[in-house]
């Protein structure tokens, strides 16, 4: 077995822990909504970013499917999207929620750095670490977003 395979089985088994562990059970269905919607963005930016060819992924789930990485764009990134949203600082001030950002954007980013430096998982043709780290950023924003709006509507009016 390879070490990118035994990266790849880590990812998965650490990742449904930390679901298990980290999402309490009065959140499962906003996390599941979390989920989805990250799902959505990152599956279909991780499609385009491979069928322009700024990224390729040199192992991966489902090889004979799809050019991108099932792993990364379908369950990590959402199962990461779940928890920055379900443990966001709301209302704790402007600059503690950036940091909330700049911290799991800047984790995600060197994780991928290092997978993408010392592995053959993943590599960077026309993409860099900081074009991460902006997508990154702007997908955690939309899911923040959708998050809070679509809860909102919840809230019963007095």
């Amino acid at each position: 077995m390879s070490k990118e395979v035994i990266i790849l089985a880590s990812i998965w088994i650490l990742t449904t822990l930390m679901l298990l562990i980290l999402v309490p059970r009065d959140k499962l269905r906003q996390a599941i909504m979390i989920f989805f919607f990250k799902q959505f963005m990152t599956w279909v930016l991780g499609l385009t970013v491979v069928q322009f060819g700024l990224i390729e992924y040199r192992v991966r789930l489902f090889a004979n499917a799809t050019k991108t990485s099932f792993d990364f764009e379908y369950f990590f990134y959402p199962a990461i999207s779940v928890v920055f949203n379900l443990y966001y600082p709301e209302g704790k001030g402007r600059a503690r929620e950036f940091m909330h950002y700049f911290y799991f954007c800047s984790i995600m980013t060197v994780l991928e750095v290092v997978v993408e430096r010392y592995t053959d998982i993943l590599e960077y043709i026309h993409w860099t670490w900081y074009i991460t780290w902006i997508t990154l950023f702007i997908t955690f924003y939309l899911s923040r977003k959708f998050y809070t709006w679509y809860f909102r509507l919840e809230k019963p009016i007095n």
